[in-house]
C-alpha cells in the first residue's frame, strides 16, 4: 500500500477514492483501450498504474497527465520526467485541449461517485463536451460498481470492455463514445 495514496486519502478523501493503486491487470486493460489513439489524456492519475501502462502500451503516443493534487503530480514528475503532467482539474486541462487530434482518448481513474457533486457534474459535462466534438473520441473508465460510471450525456453511449477481477476491489472498465 503506497504512504503517498494514504496520505492523499486522509487529506482529501473525496478526491482519492481508494487506499490501493490500481492493480496492473486493471491498467493494462485500461491501457489496451487506448491502442490506436493519437493523443491520450489520463485523467486522475494518482501514483501513475495507469500511466505506466499507458507507457508500455503507447509508447510513442503523446501523452498528457492530469492530477488535481500537488504532492501526486510531483511524484508523477518525478516518475515520467518526459510527459506532460498537469497539476490542474481534468475541467481545465479538457479546456485547454480544443485542438486535440480526433483519436484522443481519455483514460479516467477519477472517483466519480464520491467527487463532491459540483465537481463530479462540471467534470462529466467538461468530457461530454470534449467527446462530442469529435465522434472519434472515446473515455475509458473503470467503477467498482456493477454499473456504468455515470448517466452518459446526450449523444454519448457506454460500452461495457469487461470485468477485471484480479483488483482489489473488482472492478469493470466501460468506454463512452458517440452513440
Amino acid at each position: 500500500m503506497s504512504s503517498l495514496l494514504i496520505l492523499s486519502l486522509l487529506q482529501r478523501p473525496a478526491s482519492t477514492g481508494t487506499l490501493i493503486p490500481s492493480s496492473r491487470y486493471l491498467a493494462d486493460t485500461m491501457a489496451r483501450q487506448a491502442l490506436g489513439a493519437e493523443l491520450v489524456v489520463e485523467l486522475g492519475a494518482g501514483t501513475g498504474p495507469v500511466t505506466q501502462a499507458l507507457v508500455d502500451a503507447c509508447p510513442h503516443t503523446p501523452m498528457v497527465v492530469v492530477e488535481m493534487q500537488a504532492r501526486l503530480a510531483h511524484h508523477l514528475r518525478q516518475q515520467f520526467p518526459a510527459l506532460d503532467v498537469r497539476q490542474d482539474t481534468a475541467e481545465s486541462v479538457l479546456v485547454s485541449l480544443t485542438d486535440a487530434p480526433p483519436r484522443t482518448t481519455l483514460v479516467s481513474s477519477l472517483p466519480f461517485r464520491s467527487l463532491p457533486s459540483g465537481v463530479a457534474r462540471d467534470t462529466r459535462a467538461s468530457i461530454g463536451g470534449f467527446l462530442l466534438a469529435d465522434p472519434a473520441r472515446k473515455l475509458v473508465q473503470f467503477t467498482y460498481q456493477p454499473r456504468a460510471p455515470f448517466r452518459p450525456p446526450a449523444g454519448l453511449k457506454w460500452h461495457f470492455v469487461g470485468s477485471v477481477w484480479r483488483n482489489a476491489p473488482p472492478a469493470g472498465v466501460w468506454t463512452l463514445q458517440a452513440a
